[in-house]
This record gives structure tokens, sequence and C-alpha cells, in this order.
């Protein structure tokens, strides 16, 4: 598997390879494209119980779901999840990686900290856990390019089947 440069990022959209939707060029970097918060969270209801980790577990029974345009505030050592605005769109021969951008991560807010593979023919946005790890409220703010997206190419095609296929910005 190789890592999709600027051009070739710019050549697999162009063939639509990969869909990006909306599209602003100015978001693809040397090695990834930028993709940007929606408005739309999902925060963990309190009071807290104890959650069985197993293959049933929901985190929408666990969430409500928070729309705020004007942005949330993140409070040390909380948890939220958000979706990119974009939504993604890749043949089966593409695949990638979902990272945050190390300003953000400087300043201690981990914007996607695990399950950071995109199974190659996905079709939706793409859910951020989003983590405060510093001493300080964050006021974290829909449009922010938040993370970034890295494309390889696969050897063989496939097309991911999973229970998030068709996610959405506004679950």
């Amino acid at each position: 598997m190789s890592v999709l440069t600027r051009d070739e990022i710019l050549k697999a959209i162009a063939s639509r390879e990969i869909t990006i939707d909306p599209f602003t060029s100015e978001n693809v970097g040397p090695g990834s494209v930028d993709l940007r918060l929606s408005p739309h969270f999902k925060v963990f209801k309190k009071p807290r119980e104890v959650v069985v980790v197993d293959d049933q577990v929901d985190y929408r029974e666990l969430t409500e779901t928070v729309t705020a345009p004007g942005g949330i505030l993140l409070m040390p050592n909380e948890t939220i999840l958000g979706w990119t605005l974009e939504k993604i769109t890749t043949a089966g021969t593409i695949c990638g990686w979902l990272e945050g951008r190390s300003t953000f991560a400087r300043l201690g807010l981990m914007v996607h900290i695990s399950a950071s593979f995109m199974q190659p023919g996905l079709d939706n946005h793409q859910c951020l856990e989003m983590t405060n790890f510093s001493p300080n409220p964050m006021s974290i703010r829909p449009g922010t390019r938040i993370c970034q997206f890295i494309f390889e190419r696969t050897i063989g095609s496939a097309r991911y089947q999973g229970k998030f296929k068709d996610q959405r910005a506004a679950p």
C-alpha cells in the first residue's frame, strides 16, 4: 500500500475514486486532506453508568445528540463525539487513516484517539472521538479543520459493510 500525495489525491478525486463532499481544494495538503468539524455532537448522558464492553455495546444508548453551531465546551478529561462536515466516499481500492492535527494535539486535544483505520469502499461522515487531555476547558468550533485523512491504495479491492457504513454527520 502507498500513501497518496497531493497530486495523486487530486487525480483520484478527478477520476471519482475519492469523493469529498463538500470539497475544498485548499484543504489538500502534501499527503492528506484536512476535514472540518460539523456542528453535530454526541455527548455522554449523566449520571454515568457501568458500560459492558462487548460486541453488543452501542454508544447511541449512552449519548445524546447536541447541535451547536457556535461550538461546544469540552472540559478537561471529557470525551465527546463529533463528525466531519465532509462526507468521504472511496473506491474499493482506496483506504486510509483518520488522524488528528498536531496543532491541536499540542494543546492536549486528542481528536481521533482510536480506530483510525478507514476501510476501503467507505461512504460516510467520519466519527471523531474527541478528548480533552489538557487542564483547560476548550471551546470546540464547527468549521475548524480538525483532522486529516491520509489516503492509501490497496492491493486488491474490498467494500466496507460494517455497522457504521451509512454514518451521517447528524446521527
